[in-house]
C-alpha cells in the first residue's frame, strides 16, 4: 500500500508498538494522527515521537471524542489497551473499561467517522492460557488465564463482530512477546526483558523466573511490518492471525544470550515463580503464525541475537530517558 498522503490513526500512538508504527508511517508519508492517554503503568513516553511530524493527541480512549480523530482515516490501527496482567488482576473494572468498552466507542466513532477505513487490532496470544500443543496456532481453545485476558479477548471479538456485522476489514494480531527500541524497560509491566535490560545497564543482577519456559520473542521491526502488511493485503481482512518471530528459546536461554551480549559484569539468578503470578503464568508458548506469512508474505527479519543485541545498544545512550 502507498501510505503517502493517507490519514492514519493510531490509537496507543507514544507507546512502544505504536510509537515504531507511527514513525514508519511517517517516514512513508502518511499524515500520521497518534492518540495515547499516558496512562499509569502503560508504556507511552513523549520522547518516543520527538521530532518525528506525527501529530501527538494527549487525551484518555474512555473519555475523548473519538469522531474527530478518526474523521478522514483511511486505517485505523488499534494499539490501546491496559496490558499488564497483574493490574488487571488488581483492578478488572478499569482493566474492562480499556480493554472492552473503549473499544466499543471506538468502533462506535469509526462507523461514524470513517466507515470505509481499515483496522488494525493489536491482540494476544494471552488469550490461549496453559496451551494444549506446541507451537499454537489459531485453533487451539480460548482459556484465559486471568482478568487481563478476558477483557482483551471481548475487544477483540467486538472488533470481528463489526466485521461479520458491518463488513468492515479488520485484522485481528494476537502477538507474541515483542521487544525492541521503545519498550517500557523501567520495570517489567510490558515484559520481562525490560526489567532485564535495564539492569543490565545499570550494572545489576536480574531475576529469571523458573527458567524452562519456552518463549518466541518479535523484534519490533518485524512486528511493524505485520501490521502494515495486514492492513494492505485484503487476503488478510476478516481474519485472526497469530504472530510469532525466532525460534523459540527457554528463559535461561535468552538470559544467556542477554549476558553475553551485554558483556560483564552483566549476570543473573534464577528462582522459582512468585506464587501470585505462578498461578496466572501460561506455561511454555511458542506460535504457528504459517497462516499469517500465506496470507501476506510476512516473515520475521531479525535474528533474536542481532534484535536483543541491537536493542541493548540502543538503550546506552538513552537509558535516562526510559526510566
Amino acid at each position: 500500500m502507498n501510505w503517502s498522503g493517507q490519514r492514519v490513526f493510531v490509537t496507543g500512538g507514544a507507546g512502544f508498538l505504536g510509537a515504531n508504527l507511527c514513525l514508519a508511517l511517517a517516514s512513508q508519508g502518511a499524515r500520521v494522527i497518534a492518540l495515547d492517554g499516558f496512562l499509569f503503568g502503560g508504556g507511552a513516553n513523549a520522547k518516543n515521537l520527538e521530532g518525528s511530524g506525527v501529530e501527538l493527541i494527549r487525551g484518555d480512549i474512555r473519555e475523548i471524542d473519538l469522531r474527530p480523530l478518526c474523521e478522514g482515516a483511511s486505517a485505523i490501527f488499534n494499539l490501546a489497551a491496559q496490558t499488564s496482567h497483574m493490574g488487571g488482576q488488581a483492578d478488572p473494572l478499569a482493566d474492562i473499561a480499556v480493554n472492552a468498552v473503549a473499544q466499543v466507542r471506538l468502533i462506535q466513532a469509526a462507523r461514524e467517522a470513517a466507515p470505509a477505513a481499515v483496522v488494525v487490532h493489536a491482540s494476544t496470544r494471552q488469550f490461549y492460557g496453559r496451551v494444549v500443543k506446541l507451537p499454537v496456532d489459531e485453533t487451539q481453545p480460548v482459556a484465559p488465564p486471568d482478568a487481563n485476558g478476558v477483557s482483551k479477548f471481548a475487544g477483540e471479538q467486538y472488533w470481528m463482530l463489526e466485521h461479520r456485522v458491518h463488513g468492515r476489514p479488520v485484522v485481528s494480531l494476537r502477538l507474541t512477546n515483542c521487544y525492541g527500541p521503545r519498550l517500557r524497560i523501567r520495570d517489567a509491566r510490558q515484559t520481562f526483558l525490560g526489567i532485564w535490560i535495564r539492569s543490565v545497564l545499570e550494572n545489576k543482577p536480574f531475576e529469571v523466573w523458573g527458567g524452562e519456559q519456552l518463549r518466541d520473542m518479535t523484534y519490533v521491526d518485524d512486528v511493524t511490518d505485520a501490521f502494515l502488511r495486514a492492513a494492505a493485503t485484503p487476503a488478510c481482512h476478516g481474519q485472526i492471525f497469530n504472530i510469532g518471530g525466532a525460534p523459540p528459546a527457554s528463559l535461561r536461554e535468552l538470559a544467556d544470550l542477554v549476558v553475553k551480549l551485554a558483556g560483564p559484569p552483566a549476570h543473573y539468578s534464577v528462582r522459582e515463580f512468585p506464587a501470585e503470578r505462578a498461578r496466572i503464568d501460561i506455561g511454555s508458548y511458542h506460535a504457528d503464525d504459517s497462516a499469517f506469512r500465506a496470507a501476506s508474505g510476512w516473515s520475521p527479519n531479525v535474528s533474536l541475537e542481532d534484535g536483543i543485541g541491537r536493542t541493548i545498544e540502543w538503550y546506552r545512550s538513552r537509558l535516562a530517558d526510559y526510566l
